[in-house]
């Protein structure tokens, strides 16, 4: 059987990270935190309240995809998690990619709020959640779900959807 990378994504708070991590323990595959893929110097920008560009986001996006490339190439099933707010983010990780499949976890921008609010040292701040909202081209080829439903109701639908 062919390698699949299921690639969620969505803006801060839409529950990539808790999403991701209890699908990738329920198929015993590993899993990728975008947010691992970070240069200390986008860590630190993003923590004094300043978004990245995208100068910034290229050469995070890349070793994302080497580390996908990777996977599918060792035939290893895996999760990873990225933002992918545009377009062009998700053609640099998923163009001439077989096997990876995209999931868009919309959520909506109280809910964004709310849950980035509650966050305790992280470096992404609730004040920088409007402008993930402006970049946000919603996919088009993406396995959709509303994030304000439960992660079990979510991780099911993925799975059902998805036959994994």
């Amino acid at each position: 059987m062919s390698a699949r990378i299921l690639l969620l994504m969505g803006v801060a708070g839409s529950g990539k990270t808790t999403i991701g991590r209890r699908l990738a323990a329920q198929l015993g595959w590993p899993y990728h935190e975008a947010d691992d893929f970070h240069s200390a110097a986008n860590k630190d920008k993003m923590g004094r309240g300043i978004p990245l560009d995208d100068y910034d986001r290229a050469p995070w996006l890349a070793s994302i995809r080497a580390a996908m490339d990777d996977c599918l190439a060792d035939r290893r099933s895996a999760v990873f998690t990225c933002s992918g707010l545009k377009d062009q983010y998700r053609r640099v990780l998923m163009d001439g990619a077989p096997g990876v499949t995209l999931v868009y976890l919309a959520c909506d921008l109280e809910t964004s709020l709310a849950r980035v609010g509650r966050r305790r040292g992280h470096y992404m701040k609730a004040d920088m959640v409007q402008s993930q909202f402006e970049a946000l081209e919603v996919p088009a080829d993406a396995l959709t779900l509303d994030t304000r439903l439960p992660p079990e109701k979510i991780i099911a639908e993925i799975r059902r959807t998805l036959v994994l």
